[in-house]
């Protein structure tokens, strides 16, 4: 099975990171809106989720984009899942959309990174 995702480790606040991934996720499309939030606590950890719709044109359809957050102090593990856009029964035939809508959390992930002048990790 094929899954649009990406991960990357970073270091800053988990609030601005969030704060800035919002508003670039959201900058990228005319149709992208957030549609589901969680943030939890258990000790020093943090975890933030973001869920992300958007209308694919090329698939005439609507695909999803979850961003999840784990950080420890500024120690952060980002993961970025999409999903939807194929219109088949069985298997999956047109991801272009799921594609794109993670290409644009790459962007902004690692826009995020280059403002921050940080360094591969």
């Amino acid at each position: 099975m094929r899954v649009a995702d990406y991960e990357q480790q970073l270091t800053g606040s988990v609030d601005d990171f969030v704060a800035y991934l919002d508003h670039a996720i959201r900058r990228s499309s005319a149709t992208a809106q957030l549609e589901g939030t969680a943030d939890h606590r258990l000790g020093d950890a943090r975890q933030v989720v973001r869920v992300y719709e958007r209308y694919s044109a090329f698939g005439g359809n609507r695909v999803s984009l979850n961003i999840s957050v784990l950080a420890v102090g500024e120690q952060m593990t980002v993961s970025a899942i999409a999903s939807g856009g194929s219109q088949a029964v069985l298997f999956k035939i047109n991801t272009v959309g799921e594609d794109s809508f993670l290409g644009k959390a790459v962007q902004a992930i690692q826009g995020y990174r280059s403002d921050a002048g940080q360094g591969s990790q």
